[in-house]
């Protein structure tokens, strides 16, 4: 008997989640989107039934509280939903000196970068299980293989992700869960993430690409069973570079990029992270 099956987005309404939502949208897959409260959820989950013809199924979660988590899981089994594929990218980004950062901004920070990832994929397992073949993509980032000034929280929640992911792996394959995660540079997601571009070093520069270039090839890999996913000829290389260069050199390098990035002296709430606490802060999904 046919079974209908979702595909379950966290931090969905703009920027990475959003072009995920249209990638698997194109691929006539039926979408569980959920983000913050606000209008542009339901305005992306009407163009997205509109165009795509799939069933879109959206809920209002702040994700970086736990309870929160629960009641999600709890929603989508009352409702009768079967997910299939789980897609954690709700997150919380940063740029800046660790002394710059509030205990309540990193206490949010490491809430919905780690423990939400944890929560959720916990809640959800034993439903892929029964679903399989089944897929988790878990969103980490190019900076967890470097040591990143001002990179310091952010870069070492992405670490988590990744460890987190490719020891689940192991763990879920037997049950025909496929875990991957994805690892892609900067992202043109946001003004704030252009600005941050802007004030790059060169190298930094060279990572970044738009969420809609990321997207189709983090679904493609995803699909493909991959395990590590890594968006951009660019950025490939870098990782090529990063196994052959001395730490020493690498240190130098690393160094002089971070001390080109500047303050960007501007608020932004972010796709995941609606109170705003202070300046020099940059949020991304």
């Amino acid at each position: 008997m046919y079974k209908t099956v979702y595909t379950l987005i966290t931090g969905a309404s703009e920027g990475f989640g959003k072009s995920l939502a249209f990638e698997c949208a194109s691929r006539k897959m039926n979408l569980v989107l959920i983000a913050l409260p606000g209008p542009e959820l339901d305005y992306l989950a009407d163009f997205i039934q509109r165009n795509y013809h799939v069933v879109v199924i959206t809920l209002e979660k702040d994700l970086s509280k736990e309870e929160n988590c629960i009641s999600l899981f709890d929603e989508i089994t009352t409702l009768g939903i079967q997910v299939n594929m789980l897609i954690n990218n709700a997150g919380i980004g940063s740029t800046m000196l660790f002394d710059e950062g509030s205990l309540l901004f990193y206490q949010r920070q490491i809430k919905l970068n780690v423990l939400a990832t944890t929560l959720i994929t916990r809640l959800f397992i034993d439903m892929l299980r029964k679903n399989s073949p089944s897929y988790i993509l878990n969103v980490g980032s190019l900076c967890c293989f470097f040591f990143l000034a001002k990179k310091q929280v952010y870069g070492g929640t992405k670490s988590y992700i990744y460890f987190f992911s490719k020891s689940l792996r192991r763990e879920v394959a037997a049950a025909g869960i496929s875990v991957s995660v994805v690892c892609p540079g900067g992202m043109n997601t946001n003004a704030v993430q252009y600005f941050t571009k802007k004030n790059a070093g060169w190298l930094a520069k060279k990572s970044y690409m738009n969420p809609e270039e990321v997207a189709p090839v983090a679904i493609k890999e995803l699909l493909q069973g991959k395990e590590v996913i890594i968006p951009g000829r660019i950025n490939k290389f870098f990782m090529l570079l990063d196994k052959l260069l001395p730490s020493r050199i690498k240190k130098i390098i690393t160094n002089y990029q971070m001390k080109k990035m500047k303050p960007i002296d501007t608020i932004h709430p972010s796709n995941c992270f609606a109170p705003a606490f202070e300046n020099k802060v940059l949020l991304s999904a």
